[in-house]
């Protein structure tokens, strides 16, 4: 059976703006490497449409090797994209879902593979709410925002958690990785 593990980057007053955060180098290549190991990731419109700014690496590199790989890692892995607006999408490793999140998610944990990520926070919520993720993985930025977005407003379900492990950063930024824990 998948696991369904969400990954997303916040800062430190838990705002999940992709736009806040202070990637570096090293940030780009953990992401590289964790989205080589996925079969899939999930993603809202709103997420999707950020995410295509990464193709653009792809036709005309930066000089920074480290986000040229990301966008090829980007590129490669197969994204389902969850949206009542959007009709199409033009990235070829990108197709719109054709059933509902909670039906998609169900059908993709029980087929062998490998990890399905989930990069939005608006299907984390949901996901949180329905008892289906398997691990979060929260990439905290050392910066506060004055614009925050927090990542569990909304939240229907209480949900508890256990610390498994934690990478930290040079450049300050720390992923803690957590399992939900089952309420006795």
């Amino acid at each position: 059976m998948r696991r369904v593990v969400a990954a997303i980057n916040m800062t430190l007053d838990g705002s999940c703006d992709h736009t806040a955060g202070l990637p570096d180098p090293d940030i780009h290549n953990h992401y590289r490497e964790l989205l080589s190991e996925g079969g899939s990731i999930l993603y809202g419109r709103i997420t999707y449409q950020l995410m295509e700014y990464w193709r653009t690496f792809l036709e005309n590199p930066s000089e920074e090797k480290s986000m040229n790989d990301f966008a090829i890692a980007i590129d490669k892995i197969p994204k389902i994209v969850f949206s009542h607006t959007l009709r199409s999408v033009d990235w070829k490793s990108a197709s719109i879902a054709s059933k509902d999140l909670q039906e998609t998610v169900l059908e993709l944990k029980a087929q062998p593979g490998k990890d399905i990520f989930v990069g939005s926070r608006s299907l984390i919520l949901q996901l949180m709410n329905l008892r289906l993720i398997d691990e979060f993985q929260l990439c905290i930025f050392p910066v506060a925002t004055k614009n925050s977005m927090p990542l569990f407003a909304g939240l229907e379900v209480r949900t508890l958690l256990k610390l498994v492990q934690t990478k930290v950063f040079e450049g300050g930024a720390v992923i803690l990785y957590y399992e939900p824990k089952n309420e006795s």
